[in-house]
C-alpha cells in the first residue's frame, strides 16, 4: 500500500504597516493609483497567513510534518521579520511596492525553504474583503479555489 501524502494548511498572524507609493509617479498619480493607501503616513493591517504544504504522512507520527518545527521555522523567517513593522523600511521590499501581492509572493519565497514538506499555496488575508493566493511561479490558473 502506498503512502498518502497530505495536504497541510497552518495559520500566522502579523500586525504591519506599508504604504502604497511609486516614486517614478507624481502626487496626484500615486493618489489615482493607490487612493487611500497612498497616505503619506501609512497605515497598517493585521495580516492572516496561511500556508499550504503536503507530504507523505510520516509512518511513526501520522504527521506532514512536526508543527513545532514548521512553527519555529515560520517564527524565524516570517514573523520576527514583519510583526509590527513598516514593510516599507524591509529591504524586500526597497525595490518593488509593498503591495500584498509582493507580500504574498516573498511569503512563498520564504517558505520554499521549508525542509520538511513541499509548499503548495499562501493565502494572506490583508482585510475581511482582500485576499490573496499564490501558488509559485507558473501554476496554472485551475489550481485556484
Amino acid at each position: 500500500m502506498s503512502t498518502p501524502v497530505v495536504h497541510f494548511s497552518r495559520r500566522y498572524h502579523f500586525s504591519a504597516s506599508h504604504r502604497l507609493h511609486v516614486d517614478a509617479l507624481s502626487p496626484d498619480q500615486n493618489r489615482d493609483t493607490f487612493g487611500k493607501c497612498n497616505n503619506p503616513f501609512g497605515h497598517g493591517h493585521n495580516y492572516v497567513v496561511q500556508v499550504t504544504l503536503s507530504g507523505p504522512v510520516d509512518a511513526a507520527t501520522g504527521m506532514v510534518t512536526n508543527l513545532a518545527d514548521l512553527d519555529s521555522f515560520a517564527q524565524r523567517k516570517m514573523l520576527d521579520l514583519f510583526d509590527h513593522a513598516n514593510l516599507n523600511t524591509l529591504d524586500l521590499f526597497r525595490d518593488q511596492v509593498s503591495t500584498t501581492e509582493n507580500l504574498c509572493v516573498e511569503v512563498w519565497r520564504m517558505f520554499c525553504e521549508y525542509p520538511h514538506a513541499i509548499l503548495r499555496r499562501v493565502h494572506i488575508e490583508e482585510t475581511g474583503n482582500n485576499s490573496f493566493d499564490y501558488y509559485g511561479d507558473g501554476a496554472p490558473i485551475s489550481h485556484l479555489d
